[in-house]
């Protein structure tokens, strides 16, 4: 699909319940299936596959698409104590979204409460921004505290919250609990995938998500 098709107001930001929850993956899937830009503002560990270069296996999209990170630091750790071990601090007037033609997928750094700075945590950026928030969430055990902790973060900056995307097996009872207690909408589920590739991935999206639900209505709605 032409990206244009979508507008250039389209644009999520993704977020975490933690490090690890597959947010990177998502992020694949979604830039994929909009044939968007995607941008990772701060990557913190350069040692293997960045998450920018996971994006780009796995999303089939050009290495146009894929926007430059802001910082890219060394260390495998919170942005703030990475940054440091160079000399180096993290600057909002640094973090501006790029300007991009079509759809843009941005991804933060772990969850919402990591410091990138002394005085700046990432939800901060997010409410800066005022661009809607994907949170993804696992389906395991515990994933209800950390969602609803997630939720309430979101909901105190008055953050625009998207939705809520579950990763792993479908648990409708936790499910519920979460979307009921945390006033928020379920954009969709996706299942662990072995083998997992860009073919694969695309079509867990197709399967498990509708792709009108991120396609620039409704924005502004807490939930749905």
């Amino acid at each position: 699909m032409n990206s244009n098709a979508w507008g250039r107001d389209v644009r999520f930001v993704v977020t975490g319940t933690g490090t690890g929850v597959g947010k990177t993956v998502f992020c694949a899937a979604l830039a994929g299936a909009l044939a968007a830009s995607y941008w990772k503002p701060v990557q913190a560990g350069l040692e293997g596959e960045t998450d920018s270069e996971t994006v780009r296996r796995l999303s089939g999209l050009g290495q146009d698409r894929i926007v430059p990170e802001a910082y890219r630091l060394e260390l495998p750790a919170s942005p703030h104590i990475a940054a440091a071990r160079e000399g180096i601090c993290i600057e909002a007037s640094r973090l501006a979204i790029p300007r991009r033609a079509g759809p843009l997928v941005i991804e933060g750094a772990g969850g919402l409460l990591v410091p990138l700075s002394a005085d700046l945590l990432q939800v901060d950026l997010f409410a800066i921004w005022g661009v809607p928030v994907i949170l993804c969430a696992l389906t395991s055990l515990g994933t209800i505290n950390h969602t609803l902790l997630s939720l309430e973060a979101i909901a105190r900056r008055s953050v625009k919250l998207h939705g809520v995307v579950f990763i792993g097996e479908r648990d409708e009872e936790v499910e519920s609990t979460i979307l009921s207690l945390g006033k928020a909408r379920r954009l969709g589920g996706l299942p662990a995938l072995d083998p997992l590739n860009a073919g694969t991935l695309s079509h867990a999206f197709r399967a498990n998500f509708r792709l009108s639900d991120f396609a620039g209505r409704g924005l502004d709605r807490r939930s749905g």
